[in-house]
């Protein structure tokens, strides 16, 4: 058995919450299958660099879809943790949130609060607290920019460089070498 292989005490908690189908024969290689998706995300790889020794990956890909779709892995992380609770083994010190992942949008950096409402939030906070606005910390008054309109690019006609080409004469130019009009 490999290291990060499912032990059998492990997969006969699982077993049980992975969906068979009603009729047909039993999927012969369910356990090996959930393997390859533990390995997948383990790993941090993409589906096809799946090795072969848990199936061909288009199989794995397949299962995990299927369980993802229909909430079987939901349903099966419910399970476990209802039985680790039942067992007294549930600890909300193994719970943590890394912020160094949790990114916020760069828009969620500050709310812009129209001053009217902005207002109503100090009277409120002024008759919750009965005491002046002078005496509490002070509130942060976001003012909204106006908005920058949008500047237009005006385009020059560029100067036309050189000569117009021999023969090319259009309505109203002489072409090149002769006098010009009237002259003989």
């Amino acid at each position: 058995m490999a290291r990060f292989y499912v032990t059998d005490a492990e997969w006969a908690l699982i077993e049980p919450h992975l969906p068979v189908a009603a009729t047909g024969p039993l999927p012969r290689r369910v356990r090996d299958q959930f393997n390859g998706v533990l390995w997948r995300f383990r790993t941090g790889s993409g589906w096809r660099d799946v090795p072969e020794r848990y199936g061909a990956w288009s199989t794995v890909y397949s299962r995990f879809n299927g369980w993802a779709r229909a909430g079987v892995l939901q349903g099966l992380m419910d399970a476990l943790i209802a039985e680790a609770a039942a067992r007294g083994q549930v600890g909300l010190e193994l719970v943590s949130v890394d912020s160094t992942v949790v990114r916020a949008h760069h828009e969620s950096a500050g709310l812009a609060v129209a001053g009217e409402t902005l207002d109503a939030l100090e009277q409120a906070l002024t008759e919750e607290k009965q005491a002046p606005l002078a005496v509490q910390p002070p509130v942060w008054r976001v003012i909204r920019r106006r908005p920058v309109r949008a500047r237009t690019v005006q385009t020059r006609r560029r100067p036309r460089i050189g000569r117009p080409c021999a023969g090319a004469a259009g309505p109203g130019r002489v072409p090149l070498g002769s006098a010009g009009p009237g002259a003989d």
